[in-house]
């Protein structure tokens, strides 16, 4: 039998669910204490993030040079990106709408979408490493006021 902690670190790790559902899971079916579904449901979100800030780039280059079909089309995501959120983005910043995009716990938005958009950003690991850890906290202790708030009011 895997652990429940496990269980909860690979939930978050996941595209669709993240921390999103895998908070309400540890702490609503494998009752795990408030501190464990936080810590294993934040680190287990952090993993896929680290690995798309770290390796999104090189890939995508990689790709490009191989393909010229490839390359046109990621040069067509970045041009579409870039042009459509530059008025948006300007009056937020980068920084923050990195981070607001990752905190923000709606479905199809979250971890994933922000570390894809600080590649497409071009920022680099070093700038956006503490831009995808706080995210990823604040986006936990969100869905645990959340989790907790939504139980309470229910009961």
């Amino acid at each position: 039998m895997i652990p429940p902690e496990i269980v909860v670190f690979l939930i978050a790790m996941s595209p669709i669910i993240e921390l999103r559902g895998a908070i309400p899971i540890a702490l609503k079916i494998y009752h795990l204490p408030l501190w464990s579904a936080y810590l294993f449901s934040v680190l287990g979100n952090l993993v896929p993030l680290i690995l798309i800030i770290l390796f999104l780039d090189p890939v995508s280059r990689f790709f490009s040079e191989k393909s010229h079909l490839l390359k046109k089309f990621i040069d067509w995501i970045f041009i579409r990106v870039r042009r459509k959120s530059q008025t948006r983005i300007k009056n937020l910043g980068e920084d923050l709408a990195v981070i607001a995009l990752i905190a923000t716990p709606i479905p199809f938005v979250g971890g994933w979408t922000g570390a894809i958009l600080a590649f497409i950003f071009g920022m680099s690991f070093k700038r956006a490493l503490p831009l995808v850890i706080t995210g990823a906290f604040l986006a936990g202790a969100i869905v645990v006021i959340l989790t907790l708030g939504i139980s309470s009011f229910l009961k």
